[in-house]
Parts: C-alpha cells; sequence; structure tokens
C-alpha cells in the first residue's frame, strides 16, 4: 500500500508539472504533503519531516550544485566547450560526426548542467551540420543523448550524487559503473536511435528551424580560446579525481598509508 501511494503521488507530480505547468519546486511541496497524508503521517510532523528532508539533500548537494555550475560557466565563457567539440569535430572528419559530436557533448557533458551544454552546443552542432548540408537531428540527437546520459549517470552532477548518498553507495563506484553503462546507453539512444528515427518518421529530418529562441549568444574565434587539453583536462577534472581516488582505494588496504587522504580527495565536494 505505501509503495502504491507514492506511485500515486508521482503521478501527480507530474501532471501537475506537465499539465498544469506548476513550477516544479511547488509541485514537489504540495506532492510531498499528499504523500504524507496519505501515508497516514502525524499532521504535526509533516512540515519538520519536508523540511529535514530538503535540508538533508542540500547538506551533500550545496557543494557540488555551486563548485559544479562555477566550473561550468568557467568552460563555457571561457570558450573551453567551443574548443573541444570544434577541435574533435575536425579530428573525425565527416564520415564520423556523430562519433564526433558523441565524444565531445560526452566531455562537455561531464562538466556542465544538461540546460548549460545545451545551450553551448545547440549553436555548434546547428552550424557544423549546415555546413556539411546534414539534417540537423542527425547531429542533434546524438549531442542530446551523450548530455542527457552524462546528467543522468554520472557524478559529481546532482541526481546520480544525491541518489548515491541516498542509497550509501560509494561514489567513486558509481562513477566507474556509470561510465560503462554510460556508453552504451548514449550510442544505442543516439547515433543507432539516428538510422531508426530516420527510417520511422523521415520528416522530421527534413526540417530547419532556427536558433532565436536561445537568444543573444557568445561568439567565440577560435585562437581566442584555451587550447583543446586544458579545456578537456579541465572539464574532466571532477571525474579524473573521483575516479583515481576509487582505483587506489580498491588496490590499497585497509589500514594502508595515505588511504583517507586518497578518499577525502575522491569525494565530490572536494574533486
Amino acid at each position: 500500500m505505501p509503495i502504491l501511494i507514492v506511485a500515486v503521488g508521482v503521478l501527480i507530480l507530474l501532471f501537475l508539472i506537465i499539465k498544469v505547468k506548476l513550477n516544479t519546486f511547488v509541485s514537489l511541496i504540495v506532492v510531498s504533503f499528499l504523500v504524507a497524508i496519505g501515508l497516514g503521517m502525524d499532521i504535526n510532523k509533516i512540515v519538520l519531516s519536508i523540511e529535514d528532508g530538503i535540508g538533508g539533500q542540500l547538506g551533500h548537494l550545496a557543494l557540488v550544485f555551486g563548485l559544479g555550475a562555477m566550473l561550468g560557466r568557467l568552460v563555457s565563457d571561457a570558450g573551453g566547450g567551443y574548443r573541444i567539440a570544434i577541435t574533435l569535430i575536425d579530428k573525425f572528419g565527416r564520415k564520423r560526426i556523430q562519433a564526433a559530436v558523441v565524444v565531445a557533448s560526452f566531455i562537455i557533458g561531464i562538466a556542465l548542467f544538461f540546460e548549460v551544454g545545451l545551450v553551448l552546443l545547440i549553436p555548434i552542432v546547428y552550424a557544423i551540420a549546415k555546413e556539411l548540408k546534414m539534417p540537423f537531428l542527425y547531429l542533434g540527437i546524438p549531442m542530446a543523448a551523450a548530455l542527457n546520459v552524462t546528467h543522468g549517470f554520472l557524478p559529481p552532477h546532482p541526481a546520480p550524487t544525491a541518489i548515491s548518498v541516498a542509497y550509501g553507495a560509494h561514489i567513486g563506484q558509481v562513477l566507474l559503473f556509470g561510465i560503462i553503462i554510460a556508453v552504451p546507453t548514449t550510442v544505442i539512444a543516439g547515433p543507432l536511435f539516428n538510422k531508426f528515427a530516420m527510417k520511422r518518421f523521415p520528416g522530421a529530418y527534413q526540417k530547419h528551424g532556427n536558433l532565436s529562441g536561445l537568444g543573444p549568444r557568445k561568439e567565440f574565434q577560435l585562437d581566442e580560446t584555451p587550447g583543446f587539453a586544458i579545456s578537456a583536462v579541465t572539464s574532466l577534472f571532477p571525474v579524473i579525481f573521483m575516479a583515481m581516488a576509487t582505483v587506489f582505494s580498491l588496490l590499497l588496504n585497509e589500514h594502508s598509508k595515505g588511504k583517507d587522504i586518497i578518499e577525502f580527495i575522491g569525494t565530490p565536494g572536494t574533486a
């Protein structure tokens, strides 16, 4: 019965956000009250429970949100994301252009929140598609797949970090397993899905659209942006720290010197 009540709560949440267009935060609060009442919680403890839940989550995610947003802004505004995308597209060439978009989006997606990566990459992918006379969706779907997967699967992004904390999972192991799952998921949801969609919905690939909905965008000159190596390494730094810490923790025994320091470096906030 409790699971059924929670499931109904999730459906109400989706209805309020998608159909009623109610603010997401307000929707979550409303549904929290409804689920608490449905579960028979003492009415005087409902607000305290919601406050504890919000506070507990923000306590774990505040550093990830704040510093992650700063790192993403640095990579984006300095032109690092632009450099990564253009360099990989040039190296891979026309025949492997989808692979280039996937790899570039994957690297950028690790550093940037989904919506930031989307706004950064859409103009680049749009311009590349126009230059190569390809449908925008042919490159746009692999881009969106890679950004979605990194945002949803890989710490230190907020959602996978929060889930790891909630389940008491080792954050580094979640990252390593996340990468193992993320790569085939991106390939299936991106390039492979493209093949199916182009046959099933060919009309969608004939539309051109425009970028006016994105608003004003920063223009970059390639020679004024940071180099590819520093851009990629900066984007991947948190993941590199967390992955290295996990590997060393698995190799070292419980009483090894320096293990505490390595594990400290590998936590999302420190990384």
